[in-house]
């Protein structure tokens, strides 16, 4: 069985979210979209088989529940603390984007109803790229590999920050991991979209 994943970081004391958002967003939803992926598959084409596979290949409802897993797991690795960017991946920002802090606040604000807004590596061109996707939508079908995500799915802010975006946004920005992003980036490069099948892996023990 799929299980969810703990926490990353000591939910009192996060930089980002309180600890009643935490419980809510990690102990009610995210636990929520683990117990449906483990219902539907119990049985059928997709029984036994990883989250990579699963997120890769389904569609309707084993999608959108299996892509949330891997999209909670990998947010709270986002904001698992505050750090600071490497040299190589300051570097990649500076050359594909004009103001990297800005385009991404930008298009996280702008983006109409519930989804995600990603930086992205796309093996292919060795380019970066801001990527917005609606509900469970995730970069990893179009063969993208995410170095880093916000949730503006409303439940991610709203107990902290109400109807207020933006302050969540600017909020998500200053307690980034880069240490992590900068970790996604470098295994990107290296490995593509075998880096992210390998993090699905890790984390629930299927791939």
């Amino acid at each position: 069985m799929f299980k969810l994943r703990e926490l990353p970081f000591d939910a009192a004391h996060n930089a980002v979210v309180s600890k009643e958002t935490c419980d809510y967003h990690h102990g009610k939803h995210h636990a929520t979209y683990v117990a449906n992926l483990n219902k539907l598959t119990e049985s059928g084409e997709f029984a036994g088989k990883g989250l990579y596979e699963i997120v890769t290949a389904a569609s309707g409802g084993l999608f959108n529940n299996a892509a949330q897993v891997y999209n909670h797991d990998f947010y709270w690795d986002c904001i698992a603390k505050p750090s600071e960017p490497s040299a190589e991946l300051k570097s990649a920002l500076a050359e594909n984007f004009s103001d990297f802090k800005s385009e991404f606040l930008a298009a996280a604000t702008a983006h109409f109803g519930s989804g995600w807004v990603w930086l992205a590596y796309d093996p292919k061109s060795g380019k970066l790229c801001i990527k917005a996707t609606q509900n469970a939508a995730t970069p990893v079908t179009e063969g993208l590999v995410p170095l880093l995500v916000v949730d503006v799915w409303e439940h991610a802010y709203y107990i902290d920050e109400h109807n207020a975006r933006p302050k969540y946004l600017e909020k998500f920005y200053a307690g980034i991991n880069w240490e992590f992003v900068s970790g996604a980036y470098e295994w990107a490069k290296k490995e593509g979209l075998g880096s992210v099948k390998f993090y699905m892996g890790e984390l629930h023990g299927r791939d």
